[in-house]
């Protein structure tokens, strides 16, 4: 039963994938329900039309940059990822893919239950709530991408990907606005694409299913209220009882804001973790050292993997296609068993991430690398000055660029630790500690050389992978590994984390393996199944514990 001497039943940190998904099916079971987004609530009317609008489009506040993105650079990896009402979904490719069933057979979670007889009702789940079509929608990119893996002898893998878009009947032009199409008039009307590329400078056209128009929208619809700009600072077991079994009390600041004064205080039975992989690690973290959590699991922190990604491409400039026509992703391929790339693409006129990019070089990482780099850039100035120029500069960028997003399911990881930096002594933050992560994936770059020979166009690949050996990810996971006892990860299989009561983590960093593919889906599924075993509000004893070492799947409260 709710209890009028707290502020909510559960506070949920962050409302992307998982955040919103714990929301939604707590609200749905009766639980008075407060969510808590550091980022803005956009919509398509105030979102920016270009990414060169810097402050509308990266999320920096202490910089006066209130936008829905932001990069991070760790000494292992370089972080793209979203802050927002929502998360992640205002900006991401709206790519929902379901991994191969051999991910569920490593990492610390194999074994812990019957995933594969499990995990596809959640999927089927999390599809049907996204809204999630095969792309009818092929550009200029996927078509070349289709040539391109059959020159390489790969065609036969070729495919349209499965996005959370809201597309036209075949035959019909789009931009027309429709009755709510997936909940039974219980959603907010939509309109279906146009196909201008933008989805990750978010859908100013009201056709890209993110999490504000079905999981968070239902959520608040049922109750929930959803607090943006909000950063929670502390969270602190009530009434000296150690594991949490009396509620939490949750601090806040205004994420927004530079004054000071702005501090909030709320009461909760149960807690949500689910401010992304980075996110959540950052504050546990912080709970742990300071002794608000003590009892966190050694592991926080470990194991966090980028998904074995490379992010390269071709630029052809002065190519009479608009290669920026489609969805933000529209097909993949395979190379092999366990290399897959994605034809990607920005709008025509968002050309700021062209800064990160440069000529592809080969070689070994290293100085020697750098200086391969520099005489590629001046062979290629003495040659060919003015085409390469244009390659180099940022302008037309989108346009002209076929991004290619290579993902591996092979595995390899770093770990995330508080650290006070030597270029910043005054405050310690998340640095990447471990061995390096491999900078590129050869037969991916393979595959972007031969592309571009096929359409006279020049290789690119990120500046961060020749300068630092860093590679570039946006989909870092793990960090708060999912495992069998505290000794190997942070949770349970049901998410629970080791140590406390009533409390979860809901959010990529409970993954225990590389996906391979985009791992939004995942994130949904994994939450649902952990929501699942929840019961309804009238039911609940606010007594559930993270169990170690389960033998086998329990069957949850919900069919």
């Amino acid at each position: 039963m709710a209890d009028s001497t707290f502020d909510f039943d559960f506070i949920v940190i962050g409302s992307g994938f998982g955040g919103s998904v714990a929301a939604h099916r707590l609200a749905e079971k009766g639980y008075r329900v407060a969510a808590m987004e550091m980022g803005r609530r956009w919509t398509p009317e105030n979102l920016p039309r270009t990414n060169w609008l810097l402050w509308r489009w990266i999320w920096r506040p202490r910089l006066a940059l209130r936008g829905f993105f932001n990069i991070k650079l760790f000494r292992h990896v370089l972080i793209l990822h979203g802050c927002a009402v929502g998360g992640g979904s205002i900006t991401y490719a709206n790519t929902l893919l379901i991994p191969k069933d051999a991910v569920w057979e490593n990492g610390s979670w194999a074994g812990l239950a019957d995933w594969k007889t499990e995990m596809p009702r959640h999927y089927q789940t999390a599809l049907r709530m996204l809204g999630v079509v095969e792309n009818r929608i092929l550009g200029a990119a996927d078509r070349i991408l289709q040539r391109a893996a059959d020159a390489a002898g790969v065609g036969h893998t070729f495919y349209r990907t499965q996005v959370a878009v809201f597309q036209s009947p075949e035959g019909e032009q789009g931009g027309k606005t429709y009755p709510d199409p997936y909940f039974a008039g219980e959603g907010p009307e939509r309109a279906t694409c146009v196909g201008c590329g933008g989805c990750m400078v978010g859908c100013r056209f009201n056709a890209k299913n993110s999490l504000d128009k079905n999981y968070l929208y239902l959520a608040e619809k049922r109750g929930a209220r959803v607090f943006a700009e909000t950063r929670v600072t502390g969270v602190t077991p009530l009434n000296g009882r150690a594991d949490g079994r009396d509620g939490y009390q949750i601090r806040t600041v205004r994420s927004t804001s530079w004054l000071p004064g702005t501090a909030r205080r709320f009461t909760c039975r149960g807690v949500v973790f689910a401010g992304s992989a980075l996110g959540s690690m950052d504050l546990l973290l912080r709970l742990k050292e300071n002794g608000s959590l003590p009892a966190l699991s050694d592991q926080l922190g470990n194991r966090v993997r980028t998904n074995a990604e490379s992010l390269i491409g071709v630029r052809v400039p002065g190519i009479r296609e608009d290669l920026s026509k489609g969805v933000a992703i529209g097909s993949g391929i395979y190379l092999d068993d366990y290399t897959h790339i994605e034809a990607t693409r920005y709008p025509k006129g968002s050309d700021a991430m062209a800064l990160l990019g440069t000529l592809l070089t080969g070689g070994r990482p290293g100085w020697t690398r750098i200086l391969l780099w520099l005489k590629n850039v001046a062979g290629a100035l003495l040659r060919h000055p003015l085409a390469t120029l244009r390659c180099l500069q940022p302008f037309g960028w989108a346009r002209e660029s076929l991004i290619l997003l290579c993902m591996q399911t092979l595995d390899g990881h770093i770990d995330m630790r508080l650290a006070r930096p030597w270029y910043w002594p005054f405050r310690k933050v998340l640095v990447s500690r471990g061995r390096r992560i491999p900078t590129f994936i050869p037969q991916a770059n393979e595959f972007a050389r031969n592309t571009a020979a096929m359409l006279g166009g020049t290789p690119m690949s990120m500046i961060t992978e020749i300068l630092f050996d860093i590679p570039g990810t946006a989909h870092i996971l793990g960090g708060c590994p999912m495992a069998g006892s505290a000794a190997e990860g942070v949770v349970d299989h049901r998410n629970r984390v080791f140590g406390y009561q009533n409390m979860y983590v809901c959010d990529g960093s409970v993954l225990a393996a590389n996906l391979g593919v985009n791992p939004s889906l995942t994130i949904c599924a994994v939450t649902e199944r952990a929501m699942s075993y929840l019961p309804a509000a009238s039911d609940a004893r606010y007594d559930d514990a993270a169990e170690v070492h389960p033998t086998q799947s329990v069957a949850p409260h919900d069919a």
